[in-house]
C-alpha cells in the first residue's frame, strides 16, 4: 500500500474520532482489522498519526484557529476538514514531509470527502501554516 492510499486511511479513522470525540487502542485494532491493514508499516504509521496529533492536540488546533478568518472559530470548522487540516499540520510540522506533497494529497481527499469549497478552505490555512513555519 502506497502512502496516499494510508494517508487516507488516517484520514478516515481521525474522521472517526472527531466524530467520537475519543479513541482507545482497541478501536484501532478494530479499524485496522475493518479496513484490511495488515502491513505493519502502515499500520506504524496511522498509529503515528494518531497518536502524535493527539499529543500535539492543543498546538495544531492554535496553528488552526490562529489561520482562520476574524470571525471563524474552530468549532464551525466542519469535521471532515478539521481531519484533514490536522493530518496536514501534523505530517508537515513534526514529520517534516514535503509541504507541497502533504497539501496536494490533503487538497485531494478534501475533493473526494469534503464539501464543494473544503478544498480551497483547506488550501488557505496550509498555506499560511506553512509561510508562518
Amino acid at each position: 500500500m502506497n502512502r496516499s492510499k494510508a494517508r487516507e486511511l488516517a484520514f478516515k479513522l481521525l474522521y472517526q474520532i472527531e466524530i467520537q470525540k475519543e479513541i482507545n487502542r482497541e478501536d484501532i485494532e478494530l479499524f485496522f482489522e475493518n479496513n484490511e491493514i495488515i502491513s505493519n508499516e502502515v499500520q506504524e504509521y496511522i498509529s503515528d498519526v494518531v497518536n502524535g496529533i493527539g499529543r500535539e492536540s492543543k498546538t495544531i488546533l492554535d496553528k488552526i484557529s490562529k489561520n482562520l478568518k476574524e470571525d471563524w472559530e474552530v468549532e464551525r470548522v466542519s469535521k471532515v476538514n478539521l481531519a484533514l487540516l490536522k493530518l496536514a499540520i501534523y505530517e508537515i510540522t513534526y514529520k517534516q514531509l514535503p509541504y507541497k506533497v502533504v497539501i496536494n494529497e490533503v487538497v485531494e481527499l478534501a475533493k473526494k470527502y469534503g464539501e464543494e469549497t473544503s478544498h480551497s478552505f483547506i488550501n488557505g490555512i496550509l498555506a499560511s501554516v506553512v509561510k508562518e513555519g
